[in-house]
Protein backbone atom coordinates (compact mmCIF):
# COMPACT_ATOMS: atom_id res chain seq x y z
CA UNK A 1 0.00 0.00 0.00
CA UNK A 2 1.12 3.53 -1.21
CA UNK A 3 1.34 6.01 2.00
CA UNK A 4 0.50 9.81 0.98
CA UNK A 5 0.70 12.92 2.61
CA UNK A 6 2.35 13.80 6.06
CA UNK A 7 2.79 9.58 6.56
CA UNK A 8 4.48 9.29 3.42
CA UNK A 9 6.95 11.85 4.76
CA UNK A 10 7.40 10.60 8.73
CA UNK A 11 8.14 7.02 6.89
CA UNK A 12 10.84 8.76 4.34
CA UNK A 13 11.87 10.40 7.47
CA UNK A 14 12.70 7.43 9.64
CA UNK A 15 14.11 5.24 6.35
CA UNK A 16 16.84 7.71 6.13
CA UNK A 17 17.57 7.93 10.06
CA UNK A 18 17.88 4.17 9.71
CA UNK A 19 20.00 4.78 6.80
CA UNK A 20 22.58 7.42 8.83
CA UNK A 21 22.79 5.21 11.32
CA UNK A 22 24.13 2.46 8.66
CA UNK A 23 26.25 5.10 7.44
CA UNK A 24 27.90 6.15 10.31
CA UNK A 25 29.93 2.74 11.14
CA UNK A 26 30.71 2.75 7.25
CA UNK A 27 32.39 6.66 7.85
CA UNK A 28 34.51 5.08 10.96
CA UNK A 29 35.89 2.07 9.15
CA UNK A 30 36.00 5.22 6.12
CA UNK A 31 38.33 6.93 9.05
CA UNK A 32 40.26 4.72 9.68
CA UNK A 33 41.32 3.57 6.40
CA UNK A 34 42.01 7.09 5.52
CA UNK A 35 44.61 7.13 8.28
CA UNK A 36 45.84 4.15 7.03
CA UNK A 37 46.81 5.13 3.89
CA UNK A 38 48.33 8.35 5.57
CA UNK A 39 50.46 6.53 7.48
CA UNK A 40 51.89 4.45 4.88
CA UNK A 41 52.40 7.56 2.52
CA UNK A 42 54.07 9.47 4.97
CA UNK A 43 56.14 7.17 7.62
CA UNK A 44 56.57 3.80 5.14
CA UNK A 45 57.03 5.47 1.37
CA UNK A 46 58.64 8.97 2.16
CA UNK A 47 59.83 10.07 5.63
CA UNK A 48 61.11 6.46 7.25
CA UNK A 49 63.07 5.32 3.93
CA UNK A 50 64.52 9.30 4.00
CA UNK A 51 65.63 8.73 7.79
CA UNK A 52 67.08 5.33 6.88
CA UNK A 53 68.76 6.77 4.05
CA UNK A 54 70.05 9.81 6.27
CA UNK A 55 71.80 7.37 8.61
CA UNK A 56 73.22 9.97 11.52
CA UNK A 57 73.79 12.92 9.50
CA UNK A 58 72.29 16.19 9.70
CA UNK A 59 69.99 15.30 6.97
CA UNK A 60 68.39 13.14 9.48
CA UNK A 61 66.58 15.81 11.28
CA UNK A 62 63.95 17.21 8.82
CA UNK A 63 62.90 13.00 8.82
CA UNK A 64 62.60 12.86 12.56
CA UNK A 65 60.78 16.48 13.30
CA UNK A 66 58.23 15.02 10.64
CA UNK A 67 57.77 11.81 12.10
CA UNK A 68 58.02 12.82 15.67
CA UNK A 69 54.97 14.98 14.98
CA UNK A 70 53.08 13.10 12.71
CA UNK A 71 52.93 10.45 15.25
CA UNK A 72 52.16 12.85 17.93
CA UNK A 73 48.89 14.59 16.00
CA UNK A 74 48.34 10.98 15.23
CA UNK A 75 47.84 9.61 18.55
CA UNK A 76 46.01 12.69 19.81
CA UNK A 77 43.92 12.79 16.42
CA UNK A 78 42.80 8.97 16.66
CA UNK A 79 42.44 9.90 21.11
CA UNK A 80 40.04 12.54 20.62
CA UNK A 81 38.34 10.70 17.93
CA UNK A 82 37.40 7.84 19.61
CA UNK A 83 36.46 9.98 22.89
CA UNK A 84 33.88 11.65 20.90
CA UNK A 85 32.52 8.19 19.59
CA UNK A 86 32.72 6.49 22.95
CA UNK A 87 31.26 9.49 24.79
CA UNK A 88 27.11 9.58 25.53
CA UNK A 89 26.82 13.30 25.52
CA UNK A 90 24.18 13.56 27.64
CA UNK A 91 21.08 12.12 28.53
CA UNK A 92 18.42 13.68 31.03
CA UNK A 93 18.33 12.43 33.87
CA UNK A 94 15.58 10.16 34.87
CA UNK A 95 12.41 11.76 36.50
CA UNK A 96 14.06 15.31 35.56
CA UNK A 97 11.33 17.97 36.61
CA UNK A 98 12.35 21.75 36.54
CA UNK A 99 12.42 23.49 39.80
CA UNK A 100 13.08 26.80 38.39
CA UNK A 101 12.36 28.70 35.53
CA UNK A 102 16.50 27.83 33.77
CA UNK A 103 15.39 29.19 30.75
CA UNK A 104 15.05 32.99 32.04
CA UNK A 105 17.16 32.50 34.89
CA UNK A 106 14.50 33.03 37.31
CA UNK A 107 14.67 31.92 40.96
CA UNK A 108 10.62 31.23 41.20
CA UNK A 109 9.75 27.38 41.80
CA UNK A 110 7.21 26.08 39.54
CA UNK A 111 4.51 26.31 42.60
CA UNK A 112 1.43 24.53 42.87
CA UNK A 113 -0.86 27.28 42.33
CA UNK A 114 0.60 27.37 38.70
CA UNK A 115 -0.23 23.31 38.36
CA UNK A 116 -2.99 20.86 39.91
CA UNK A 117 -0.64 19.25 41.73
CA UNK A 118 2.49 19.61 43.86
CA UNK A 119 4.41 17.43 41.64
CA UNK A 120 3.98 18.18 37.62
CA UNK A 121 3.12 15.01 36.35
CA UNK A 122 3.74 13.85 32.81
CA UNK A 123 0.57 14.13 31.59
CA UNK A 124 0.42 17.41 32.70
CA UNK A 125 3.79 18.72 31.25
CA UNK A 126 2.43 17.68 27.98
CA UNK A 127 -1.12 19.45 28.52
CA UNK A 128 1.16 22.20 29.33
CA UNK A 129 3.47 22.55 26.35
CA UNK A 130 0.76 21.87 24.02
CA UNK A 131 -0.92 24.97 25.43
CA UNK A 132 2.49 26.47 24.41
CA UNK A 133 3.47 27.35 28.03
CA UNK A 134 6.64 29.23 28.46
CA UNK A 135 8.05 27.70 30.95
CA UNK A 136 7.80 23.73 29.85
CA UNK A 137 9.22 21.57 27.00
CA UNK A 138 8.14 18.10 26.49
CA UNK A 139 9.43 15.53 24.21
CA UNK A 140 6.56 13.21 22.78
CA UNK A 141 8.73 10.89 21.52
CA UNK A 142 10.73 10.01 24.18
CA UNK A 143 7.55 10.76 26.78
CA UNK A 144 9.68 13.24 29.39
CA UNK A 145 10.00 17.19 29.60
CA UNK A 146 13.47 18.53 28.08
CA UNK A 147 15.98 20.66 29.99
CA UNK A 148 16.78 23.88 28.40
CA UNK A 149 18.62 23.56 25.11
CA UNK A 150 17.83 19.60 25.19
CA UNK A 151 17.04 18.48 21.73
CA UNK A 152 15.77 15.28 20.36
CA UNK A 153 18.19 13.42 18.30
CA UNK A 154 15.49 11.23 15.20
CA UNK A 155 19.46 9.80 14.12
CA UNK A 156 19.99 8.43 18.27
CA UNK A 157 16.00 7.98 18.48
CA UNK A 158 16.81 10.58 21.97
CA UNK A 159 17.01 13.57 23.56
CA UNK A 160 20.46 14.81 24.09
CA UNK A 161 21.39 17.72 26.42
CA UNK A 162 22.82 20.86 24.88
CA UNK A 163 22.78 19.12 21.27
CA UNK A 164 25.19 20.64 18.91
CA UNK A 165 24.46 18.16 15.59
CA UNK A 166 24.18 14.53 15.03
CA UNK A 167 27.67 13.75 12.97
CA UNK A 168 27.84 10.60 11.12
CA UNK A 169 31.39 10.22 10.88
CA UNK A 170 31.59 9.39 14.77
CA UNK A 171 28.39 7.74 14.56
CA UNK A 172 26.83 9.99 17.85
CA UNK A 173 25.38 13.17 18.81
CA UNK A 174 27.83 15.66 19.44
CA UNK A 175 26.46 17.64 22.89
CA UNK A 176 27.25 18.56 26.29
CA UNK A 177 29.59 15.86 27.89
CA UNK A 178 31.76 15.03 24.30
CA UNK A 179 31.59 18.54 22.69
CA UNK A 180 35.08 19.50 24.26
CA UNK A 181 36.50 15.71 22.50
CA UNK A 182 34.98 16.97 19.16
CA UNK A 183 37.16 20.32 19.26
CA UNK A 184 40.17 18.51 19.91
CA UNK A 185 39.23 16.38 17.27
CA UNK A 186 39.18 19.31 15.09
CA UNK A 187 41.76 20.80 15.98
CA UNK A 188 44.07 17.74 15.67
CA UNK A 189 43.00 16.98 12.61
CA UNK A 190 44.06 20.49 11.34
CA UNK A 191 47.42 20.08 13.07
CA UNK A 192 47.70 16.61 11.10
CA UNK A 193 46.76 17.17 8.10
CA UNK A 194 48.36 20.47 7.63
CA UNK A 195 51.46 18.68 8.71
CA UNK A 196 50.81 15.87 5.83
CA UNK A 197 50.02 18.49 3.05
CA UNK A 198 53.43 20.71 3.70
CA UNK A 199 55.62 17.36 4.36
CA UNK A 200 54.29 16.25 0.84
CA UNK A 201 54.04 19.12 -1.20
CA UNK A 202 57.58 19.00 -2.26
CA UNK A 203 56.66 15.32 -3.51
CA UNK A 204 53.39 16.29 -5.29
CA UNK A 205 55.20 19.57 -7.37
CA UNK A 206 57.38 16.69 -8.18
CA UNK A 207 54.84 14.94 -10.29
CA UNK A 208 54.69 17.86 -12.58
CA UNK A 209 58.18 17.97 -13.02
CA UNK A 210 60.02 16.45 -16.18
CA UNK A 211 62.47 14.87 -13.49
CA UNK A 212 62.49 10.96 -12.38
CA UNK A 213 60.69 10.70 -9.32
CA UNK A 214 62.34 7.75 -7.05
CA UNK A 215 59.74 5.08 -6.12
CA UNK A 216 56.89 2.62 -7.42
CA UNK A 217 54.13 3.27 -9.29
CA UNK A 218 51.87 2.07 -5.87
CA UNK A 219 53.57 3.81 -3.57
CA UNK A 220 53.50 7.27 -6.29
CA UNK A 221 49.80 7.01 -6.75
CA UNK A 222 49.13 6.75 -2.73
CA UNK A 223 51.38 10.14 -2.07
CA UNK A 224 49.92 12.27 -4.81
CA UNK A 225 46.58 10.94 -3.27
CA UNK A 226 47.28 11.32 0.01
CA UNK A 227 48.40 15.06 -0.48
CA UNK A 228 44.99 15.81 -2.37
CA UNK A 229 42.71 14.33 0.48
CA UNK A 230 45.10 15.97 3.58
CA UNK A 231 44.85 19.23 1.26
CA UNK A 232 41.19 19.03 1.04
CA UNK A 233 40.42 18.37 4.48
CA UNK A 234 42.52 20.69 6.03
CA UNK A 235 40.59 23.35 4.09
CA UNK A 236 37.55 21.91 5.14
CA UNK A 237 38.29 21.68 8.95
CA UNK A 238 39.68 24.68 9.47
CA UNK A 239 36.29 26.10 7.99
CA UNK A 240 34.41 23.93 10.61
CA UNK A 241 36.81 25.15 13.24
CA UNK A 242 36.29 28.62 13.06
CA UNK A 243 32.65 28.43 12.70
CA UNK A 244 32.51 26.36 16.23
CA UNK A 245 35.44 28.46 17.56
CA UNK A 246 32.75 30.97 17.13
CA UNK A 247 29.95 29.19 18.24
CA UNK A 248 31.68 28.85 21.67
CA UNK A 249 32.26 32.26 21.88
CA UNK A 250 28.65 33.53 20.88
CA UNK A 251 27.53 30.81 23.91
CA UNK A 252 25.88 28.65 21.08
CA UNK A 253 25.07 25.16 19.62
CA UNK A 254 25.08 24.91 15.76
CA UNK A 255 21.00 23.79 16.43
CA UNK A 256 20.50 27.34 18.64
CA UNK A 257 22.69 29.19 15.78
CA UNK A 258 20.02 27.67 13.04
CA UNK A 259 17.09 29.13 14.66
Amino acid sequence: MRRTGSGAMAWNVFRFCTALRVLGSVMIVLVLAITAVTYYAVVIANYGPALLAAGFSPNALPPIAVLLLFHFFLVMLLWCYFSVVLTDPGSVPPNWRPNIDEELGENDPLTTSEFSGPILSLQQAAALADAGHPRIRFCRKCNQLKPPRCHHCSVCGRCVLKMDHHCVWVVNCVGALNYKFFLLFLFYTLLETTLVTLSLLSQFIAFFGDGEIPGTPGTLATTFLTFVLNLAFTLSVLGFLIMHASLVAANTTTIEASV
